[in-house]
């Protein structure tokens, strides 16, 4: 399972078991600790870790892990900001690589042919065809509905599969026909896919060229895209001088293309992943100042009230209340332009060049002059595990 589905399941339903002994699940496990976490989930996020590179339903499910988490205990500052980089990383990958665009699967790669073929203006209107309602139909009609398809005409034996995928697509206009309509169909059809398990050919010349001519508004030739194996159409309907015949050969070609197009933008997703991760571990080490950072501002806030205080009450009491928020303005104004620069060397965000060890020796002086006694074990231990690791 999905690390990232499985942890959304964890998160919507946490008083729900699936029955299967820990023992079993321990085996299909894996446990990823620090940078490699992070590395992991700004894949996951990316379509890196996907079967399909750049599929996009997975960052809805990171998205959906993010609304879920929201109150869970555990799901906290540090888990919450890392699933909230990971959107970015996610956006930020698809958009700068294009990485989601092109077909991979012979399925996509025939809706995308023919609204490659059809003239643009048409690709709402053109009436559409398919032949089959198995698996490869099936996922057809939903490419189609994708590239906003709302009406297809679908061709069965029984009606008992169209109706289930009219009832998934509940967006799309199907339509069901018998066999016995397919010629009377493709007819009216604009665009004919086929994707039956039918050993003899449905298509023929003889069948094909007494159909009615297809309108110059989607180009003025009938499109037979067959993605079946063996073959729906006969070769000789390519023959007819308004048809254009595809087939399972010429769809593989524009898959091997997207796919080895995939592969290079995933080398540049991985460039954009290192680069995020680095924020975002800088970010998280930049959490570990924020007690410092509080103590500092309690300290100055507490000398300010007590010196504000002695200055109002040397004033008198009948001081103008313009007066007194003037004074109060200057007192605050002053310790905050006061605290900028400490603060400015707390914090270790990635902003700057800035490194932890700088940070870590900031902590350590103003703990000294202000005797803020903060825990700062933690990022000491931090700074000692990157050194470590650098050797």
């Amino acid at each position: 399972m999905n690390a990232i589905i499985f942890l959304k399941n964890i998160l919507a339903s946490p008083w729900q078991t699936s029955g299967i002994p820990v023992s079993e699940l321990c085996q299909h496990r894996f446990l990823l600790y620090n940078k490699d976490a992070t590395q992991h989930i700004f894949e996951v996020s990316a379509g890196l870790d996907s079967l399909v590179l750049g599929e996009g339903q997975i960052l809805a499910q990171v998205k959906q892990v993010v609304k879920v988490g929201q109150g869970v205990v555990g799901f906290g500052r540090n888990i919450s900001g890392l699933f909230k980089h990971a959107i970015t990383v996610g956006k930020r990958v698809r958009t700068e690589t294009n990485i989601a665009a092109g077909a991979v699967s012979v399925s996509s790669a025939a809706v995308e042919l023919a609204l490659m073929k059809l003239p643009e203006s048409s690709h709402a209107s053109a009436k559409m065809l398919v032949i089959g309602a198995g698996k490869m139909g099936k996922l057809v009609i939903k490419h189609l509905a994708a590239k906003g398809c709302s009406k297809v005409v679908v061709v069965n034996r029984t009606e008992e599969r169209v109706a289930a995928i009219r009832e998934e697509l509940a967006n799309v206009e199907i339509t069901y026909k018998p066999l016995t309509e397919m010629l009377t169909c493709a007819g009216e059809a604009d665009v004919v896919f086929t994707s039956t398990a039918s050993e003899n050919p449905l298509f023929l010349k003889e069948h094909v060229e007494g159909l009615p001519p297809v309108g110059l508004e989607v180009g003025g030739s009938r499109l037979f895209i067959d993605i079946s194996v063996p073959r729906n159409v006969g070769s000789c309907v390519a023959d007819i001088e308004a048809v254009r015949v595809y087939n399972v050969d010429d769809l593989k070609e524009v898959v091997a293309a997207n796919k080895e197009d995939r592969l290079r933008k995933a080398m540049e997703a991985q460039a954009i992943i290192a680069e995020e991760s680095k924020q975002f571990e800088a970010w998280r080490d930049s959490l570990e100042t924020v007690p410092t950072i509080k103590k500092l501002r309690a300290y100055a806030e507490r000398i300010r009230v007590a010196e504000l205080e002695k200055c109002l009450s040397k004033m008198g009491d009948d001081i103008p209340k313009k007066t007194r928020k003037a004074v109060e303005d200057l007192s605050r104004g002053i310790v905050n332009k006061l605290l900028h620069g400490p603060m400015q060397h707390l914090r270790c965000d990635g902003s700057d060049s800035r490194t932890l060890s700088e940070t870590l020796e900031n902590m350590h002086a103003l703990n000294r002059m202000f005797s803020l006694e903060t825990e700062i074990s933690v990022l000491e231990q931090k700074l000692r595990a990157k050194v470590e690791s650098q050797k």
